[in-house]
C-alpha cells in the first residue's frame, strides 16, 4: 500500500464481500449477540471489516527510500471507534518489536469475554484496560449511555464514550451546507461516490453518511475505502447499465473519470474555515467535475424533496465562529439527523403495527392469523393527518419522498425486518394462549394416536421458540414444558420413554 501524501500513521477502515459458500465460524456466538443488538449493529451477512493502520515515514536505509508497513485487523463487527482505538495500542509496538508483540496481543485478546450488548466490558490489552459498553437495542435512542470512571478502575486506561460512531460534524463540516439533501440521496439509497484526499477522509465519510439515517439501517452496500483492486471494481465503474446503490469512498483521481457518469458525487478537500465555507454554497452541475483538479463541493442534479433547514445550518456556523467544540457540534447534528430520521419513520412505524391481528383473532387450537399486506395507497392516506407534520417543522414534497422510499432497498429491509419480528410477536402471543390452557382436559378426548401428535407438535413449537429467542413473558417455555410433561404422564410407558428421549439434532 503506498499512499502519496499520507506520511506518518493513518487510520482508515473498508469493508468486503465474504466469498460464496464461505462459513463464518464467528456465527454460533454472533446468533445470540445480534438479538440485543440495535439494528445499525447488527452483523453484515456477507461481509467482513477491514480496519487498517498504515505507517509511512522515510528511510533512507531502505531501497524504496520509505519504511511502509500496514496492520490490518478483519472482524464482522462494524465497531470502528474500538478497532480503531485497538490498532493504536498495537500497531506502533508491532512496527517495532515484530511477531513476539502481536503472538502477546493474541493471548490478551484471546481471554477477553464474548461481545454482549449492555454489558461493561474491562479488556486488557498490552499492559492497558479498554472500558467499554456495546449499546443495545433498547437502548432510547439519541441518549448517550457514557462509560464512567470507578475507583475500581485504577488498571483502566482508555474509557470510549462510544464503539461505532465517528465524528458527523468533522465528517460534514467540507459539505455541512448540504446535510440535509445528503441525508435524503442516502435515506433513498441513492449510487453516491466521495471523492477524498486520503484513505482515512474518505472512509470516515462514508461512515458518517452511512449513520447519518439511525436508528434506519443502510440496506445498501458500501466501500469505506475502494480501490480499483477491489473485486467489484469491474462491476461497480461499468457504464452499460446504470450505477448500482451504493456508497463508494475513493482517493485515486483515476475515479474522476472513470464514475464521472455517476449522479451524485461529493469532492471533499481542505475547508477549515468559515469563509471557505461560502464557497460550498452551490450544488454543482455534474458535467463541472471534468476535470482532475475540480473544487471540492457536492456534483448532482437532484432536487431535494425537503425544503432547506436554515436554522441548523446556522446553529452550526455559529458554533465554528464561536469555536465551539467538535464533540457539541457533532452531538448536535447528531441530533438533528436523528429527529429527522425519527419524523420519517415514524408514520410507517405506526402504519406498519396496525398491519397486526387483534390479540382477541389468536386462537391456541388455529395457527397464528396472518398480518396484513402493506398497501401503499392505504400508508399514503395515513399521512394526512398522521404524517410528519407532527413531529418535524420541515416543509416539502414529504408524499415524493416516501413514494420514493418505498421503492428503495432501505425500506425493503426496514419492512422485512419488522414483519419477521411482528410474525415473531404472533407466535409468540400463540404460544403464551396455548399455555393458558387446560390441555390436560382437552386430551381427553383425544385418541391415543392424537395425544402423541399433539405431545411431538408441543416439542417442536418450543424447540422454534427457544431457537428464533420469541419475545414471549417470562415463565412461558417453562410453563409449555411442564404441559408436555403432563401429557408424556398420560400415555402408556413405552410412549413415555420415547417422548422423553430429546429430538435427535
Amino acid at each position: 500500500m503506498t499512499f502519496s501524501g499520507c506520511l506518518g500513521d493513518t487510520q482508515f477502515c473498508f469493508r468486503f464481500r465474504q466469498a460464496a459458500g464461505r462459513k463464518s465460524s464467528l456465527g454460533c456466538f454472533l446468533e445470540h449477540f445480534d438479538r440485543d443488538a440495535p439494528v445499525s449493529l447488527k452483523k453484515d451477512q456477507g461481509y467482513y471489516y477491514g480496519y487498517v493502520y498504515f505507517r509511512q515515514v522515510r528511510d533512507k536505509s531502505l531501497k524504496r527510500g520509505y519504511f511502509q508497513k500496514s496492520l490490518v485487523l478483519i472482524s464482522k463487527l462494524p465497531y470502528v471507534t474500538f478497532f480503531h482505538s485497538l490498532l493504536k495500542l498495537i500497531a506502533p509496538e508491532y512496527f517495532e518489536k515484530q511477531e513476539p508483540c502481536l503472538e502477546a496481543a493474541c493471548n490478551d485478546i484471546d481471554r477477553w469475554p464474548t461481545p454482549c450488548p449492555g454489558k461493561i466490558l474491562s479488556l486488557p490489552i498490552m499492559g492497558v484496560v479498554m472500558k467499554l459498553r456495546i449499546p443495545t437495542c433498547y437502548d432510547k435512542p439519541g441518549t448517550s449511555q457514557l462509560v464512567q470512571s470507578t475507583p475500581s478502575d485504577s488498571q483502566v486506561s482508555i474509557i470510549l464514550p462510544t464503539v461505532h460512531e465517528v465524528d458527523l460534524f468533522r465528517c460534514f463540516h467540507p459539505v455541512f451546507f448540504h446535510i440535509q439533501m445528503l441525508w435524503e440521496l442516502v435515506l433513498l439509497g441513492e449510487a453516491l461516490v466521495v471523492m477524498a484526499p486520503s484513505p482515512a477522509e474518505s472512509s470516515d465519510t462514508v461512515l458518517a453518511l452511512v449513520s447519518c439515517i439511525s436508528p434506519l439501517r443502510y440496506c445498501s452496500d458500501f466501500r469505506p475505502y475502494f480501490t480499483i483492486h477491489d473485486s467489484e471494481f469491474k462491476e461497480y465503474t461499468t457504464r452499460t447499465q446504470a450505477p448500482p446503490s451504493v456508497i463508494l469512498g475513493v482517493t485515486n483521481p483515476f475515479f474522476a473519470k472513470t464514475l464521472q457518469h455517476w449522479p451524485h458525487i461529493i469532492r471533499i478537500g481542505d475547508m477549515k474555515t468559515a469563509g471557505e465555507m461560502a464557497k460550498q454554497m452551490k450544488v454543482k452541475k455534474l458535467k463541472n467535475l471534468k476535470t482532475l483538479d475540480s473544487k471540492p463541493g457536492v456534483y448532482t442534479a437532484y432536487k431535494p424533496f425537503l425544503n432547506k433547514d436554515e436554522d441548523i445550518i446556522k446553529q452550526l456556523q455559529k458554533g465554528v465562529q464561536q469555536k465551539r467544540p467538535s464533540a457539541a457540534q457533532n452531538a448536535i447534528l447528531r441530533r438533528y439527523f436523528l429527529e429527522l430520521t425519527q419524523s420519517f419513520i415514524i408514520p410507517l412505524e405506526r402504519y406498519v403495527a396496525s398491519l397486526m391481528p387483534l390479540q382477541k383473532s389468536i386462537s391456541p387450537w388455529k395457527s397464528p392469523p396472518q398480518l396484513r399486506p402493506f398497501n401503499q395507497d392505504e400508508f399514503m392516506k395515513t399521512l394526512e393527518k398522521a404524517g410528519p407534520q407532527l413531529t418535524s417543522r420541515l416543509k416539502g414534497d414529504w408524499i415524493g419522498l416516501y413514494r420514493q422510499f418505498l421503492r428503495s432497498p432501505n425500506f425493503d429491509g426496514w419492512f422485512r425486518n419488522r414483519r419477521k419480528e411482528m410474525l415473531q410477536k404472533l407466535e409468540a402471543l400463540h404460544l403464551e394462549a396455548l399455555c393458558e390452557e387446560d390441555l390436560t382436559l382437552r386430551i381427553q378426548k383425544h385418541t391415543e394416536v392424537e395425544t402423541v401428535d399433539l405431545v411431538l407438535k408441543l416439542k417442536e413449537k418450543l424447540t422454534q421458540a427457544e431457537k428464533d429467542q420469541l419475545p414471549v413473558k417470562a415463565g412461558t417455555l417453562a410453563k409449555l414444558q411442564a404441559h408436555i410433561d403432563t401429557i408424556i404422564l398420560t400415555l402408556p410407558e413405552d410412549l413415555q420413554g420415547i417422548l422423553h428421549k430429546p429430538p435427535s439434532p
